[in-house]
């Protein structure tokens, strides 16, 4: 069976804005050994599936500087302080996309890296969803606006246009939805 490591100690290192780390050290339960590990300490992020009455699915591109390259995604972003995911999608959705919606339910989250990152990322389905206003990014966003098919999504997720891997489990949790096993 496997055990929890106990954390007797862990040393902030870094504020990156974003995020920071720490390092923790802690105890193996199975030696009493010590080890040190680096933690990325992140907010909650949120990913949003809004479908118009139309079923067509809100999708925006924008560069993205990790990878260097304009992606295709679904709306989302951090999770601000006192916000829980209903309120941080619809926030997001409204600020990149200025589309809103009739109701909004959380499907689920998952760890996006329990290695060494220690938040979650949840998946907001949007339905209903209109433009009732122009978007209002963040200063360093530049987002282009698009909307698909619903049905066209698993086309374009094997054609390899959208490969965002928190994209890729909100569609498996859409997927899960749209079967009953939510």
């Amino acid at each position: 069976m496997i055990h929890p490591w106990e954390h007797p100690h862990s040393d902030k290192q870094h504020d990156y804005r974003i995020f920071s780390t720490r390092i923790d050290r802690c105890t193996s339960p199975e030696d009493g050994s010590d080890h040190s590990f680096v933690v990325v300490e992140s907010p909650d992020w949120v990913n949003v599936v809004a479908l118009t009455p139309e079923e067509k699915v809100v999708l925006i591109r924008q560069y993205r500087f990790g990878t260097r390259e304009v992606t295709l995604e679904i709306p989302g972003g951090a999770v601000d302080a006192g916000e829980g995911f209903l309120e941080a999608g619809c926030r997001e959705l409204l600020e990149e996309t200025g589309y809103a919606g009739e109701e909004a339910v959380l499907l689920g989250a998952v760890t996006p890296n329990p290695a060494f990152l220690n938040n979650r990322c949840g998946t907001l389905l949007v339905t209903g969803a209109r433009q009732v206003s122009n978007p209002t990014p963040d200063i360093n966003e530049i987002i282009e606006v698009e909307l698909s098919p619903r049905s066209d999504i698993p086309r374009i997720i094997a054609r390899g246009e959208i490969h965002h891997a928190l994209v890729l489990a909100a569609f498996q949790w859409l997927d899960l939805w749209e079967k009953g096993l939510l």
